[in-house]
């Protein structure tokens, strides 16, 4: 369990290993609920989580650098599966 502090304006500060557990970073939508138990937060991503990866700087980096590859004609084209691979040893 964690432990939090109630600040000014209603501000509170989620632990980091929360925040990371969850995923959560600076800017995300978090859904504040009422329950039965106490005060429930919950993140409200925009992205599904098993497709998070694809939004990460990283990749979309990657992604750039791909498309402006294509852009420029930077690639190869093959007939088949087994010239394909057969290019592999090159």
């Amino acid at each position: 369990m964690s432990f939090t502090v109630l600040r000014e304006k209603g501000q509170i500060t989620i632990p980091s290993e929360v925040r990371k557990a969850a995923h959560l970073e600076e800017g995300d939508p978090v859904d504040v609920v009422m329950t039965p138990d106490g005060i429930l937060l919950r993140p409200r991503k925009t992205i599904d989580s098993t497709q998070a990866w694809f939004w990460t700087p990283s990749w979309q980096a990657r992604e750039r650098e791909a498309s402006e590859d294509i852009r420029r004609g930077r690639v190869r084209t093959y007939k088949s599966d087994e010239e394909f691979l057969r290019s592999l040893g090159d």
